[in-house]
């Protein structure tokens, strides 16, 4: 059932569609002073994930928050391929609509993965608007230690193009419910915000194809994690330890690569921090954003 509940359609109108690539981003944007930073959401819901965030941060920067293709408002293209390079050349196009010249990017989950790429590219594309730092919330950091549920693999798998669009609310519900921590559980009216955006323009029938960037991610490993050992920017890794997919796990294996990482660990938060801990996550980011902030 594509029903949008009254709180996503209030999260709808703060933003609207771009036309970039032959397709058509939602993007939310407020703000019109201090740096820019461009909040990248994760897999399955949208930048919705960000709205706990919203009000605080437009205060004190210009946010562009879009949500990526075949996810949220954005359109759903059955026969495109959701590739982590595909996200970043969409959002790389999207900067330069908006005349982007220098960015700080904060990322969850695949938009880790995308923000990683992003950076990557900087390395051969030095004209490419200048990405000040990176944020980093649970996500694929380092891809070898990522564990994802077993949903995310049956939907990966050969099944996964008949097992997508029969998702049961009820199954959903139960893996969404197990990535949050043990005392920051998900109430259920957000529960239906993240169900709603997975049906949205039939959404459901893609996540086997949005769902795949985890592997997508292990054969893009080195190119991924190689900027970050190189220090190209500042980094800041906001880790919820209870995660099950990408927590404390993730934090020790990116501390063994990069002995002096800088990391926020979060106990017993789960894989959504600025959902779960907003005071907490607000905190982290601003702090790391005003010692890193070179735009004036």
């Amino acid at each position: 059932m594509d029903r949008l509940t009254p709180t996503l359609r209030h999260w709808q109108a703060q933003g609207g569609m771009v036309a970039l690539g032959g397709h058509r981003l939602f993007v939310a944007q407020a703000g019109q002073h201090g740096s820019v930073l461009l909040l990248i959401h994760g897999y399955p819901t949208s930048s919705y994930d960000w709205h706990p965030l919203w009000a605080p941060l437009a205060t004190r920067h210009r946010l562009i928050v879009p949500d990526l293709l075949g996810m949220g408002f954005s359109d759903k293209p059955a026969d495109h391929t959701y590739g982590i390079e595909n996200h970043a050349d969409l959002l790389e196009a999207l900067l330069d609509r908006l005349g982007v010249q220098q960015v700080h990017i904060v990322a969850h989950d695949l938009g880790v993965s995308v923000a990683q790429e992003m950076l990557a590219r900087r390395q051969t594309h030095p004209l490419a608007p200048r990405i000040q730092s990176l944020t980093l919330l649970n996500g694929g950091v380092c891809p070898e230690a990522y564990q994802p549920r077993m949903l995310q693999h049956l939907l990966s798998s050969p099944l996964g193009r008949w097992i997508a669009p029969r998702i049961p609310p009820k199954a959903f519900e139960r893996t969404i419910t197990r990535l949050f921590g043990p005392q920051t559980l998900p109430s259920p009216a957000l529960l239906q915000d993240f169900w709603a955006l997975v049906n949205h323009h039939n959404g459901r029938a893609i996540s086997h194809k949005t769902g795949r960037f985890y592997i997508d991610r292990m054969a893009l490993r080195d190119r991924l994690v190689g900027p970050l050992l190189q220090h190209m920017v500042p980094v800041r890794l906001i880790n919820g330890a209870a995660d099950p997919n990408s927590g404390a796990h993730m934090a020790e294996r990116y501390r063994a690569l990069v002995p002096d990482a800088d990391v926020v660990s979060l106990p017993g938060i789960g894989h959504w921090p600025q959902i779960e801990a907003p005071g907490q996550v607000l905190q982290a980011l601003e702090e790391f954003l005003q010692k890193h902030d070179q735009s004036g």
